[in-house]
């Protein structure tokens, strides 16, 4: 467990993010452009849904990422507030725009799909409700960070707003197995082999939720880099006009 904490050197984490990226990021766009097209062009229709299926191979990876980057950040606060290792705090505040981006394309790609589906843009279904819930706690997360000068007063209360937020994620993430009576479909990827979507969309739709898997990865470790060279700009800052 000590060589865990070792990361929490600023420069520690930036040595081995620079070492991890362009694999990371590599293996993110080889998995996104396989993932994509395979989805896309080379899988048929649905046999009821025909091609609006298509869309599951943003929206389900996107919904992914929306609700376990939120727990990503639940993590990474829980060991501010325990260890007070800042690079943990600055982790979960680079983690919030990437987030939310991908919350809004699980509502966009989910209006589009849902729309010849359903007949409507939209519908107060618990999963959608709590969905868009989720988004406004991100917004409101990433205001609170820039609304709070100090750094550290930031991250504390920040760190209380994820702990609340977690509720909406987990709503989120079991919002159809709650309340049955809501629009939205289950889970397209379940324990039981028997609820999974068809193999033919089930193979793709892996390949393009490892690739934003790998994303997220990315652009979290990236702007984990921007936001400890941000803070120690900062620092330097306040050093000179003390001076």
């Amino acid at each position: 467990m000590a060589s865990i904490w070792e990361y929490a050197n600023p420069r520690k984490f930036i040595a081995t993010a620079n070492r991890l990226l362009p694999w990371v990021g590599g293996l993110a766009c080889v998995a996104l452009l396989v993932g994509l097209i395979w989805g896309f062009f080379l899988t048929p229709d649905d046999y009821r849904q025909g091609s609006t299926v298509k869309i599951i191979y943003l929206h389900v990876p996107s919904a992914l990422m929306a609700i376990n980057g939120w727990f990503m950040m639940l993590v990474a606060s829980l060991i501010w507030l325990v260890r007070r290792h800042h690079v943990s705090a600055l982790a979960a505040r680079a983690a919030a725009p990437v987030g939310a981006v991908m919350t809004l394309i699980a509502l966009i790609t989910g209006a589009i799909w849902g729309q010849p589906m359903w007949g409507t843009w939209w519908a107060w279904d618990p999963r959608l409700t709590s969905f868009l819930i989720l988004f406004l706690f991100y917004l409101g997360y990433i205001a609170l960070w820039a609304a709070i000068e100090d750094d550290d007063t930031a991250a504390d209360l920040t760190s209380i707003l994820c702990i609340v937020g977690s509720v909406f994620a987990v709503l989120s993430r079991y919002a159809v197995d709650f309340w049955n009576q809501g629009l939205h479909q289950g889970a397209s990827l379940s324990m039981d082999r028997a609820d999974h979507v068809a193999n033919v969309f089930y193979f793709p739709l892996l390949v393009c939720m490892s690739g934003f898997v790998l994303l997220f990865v990315a652009l979290v470790l990236l702007r984990t880099q921007t936001e400890i060279r941000a803070r120690r700009m900062r620092a330097l800052l306040a050093r000179e006009r003390m001076a």
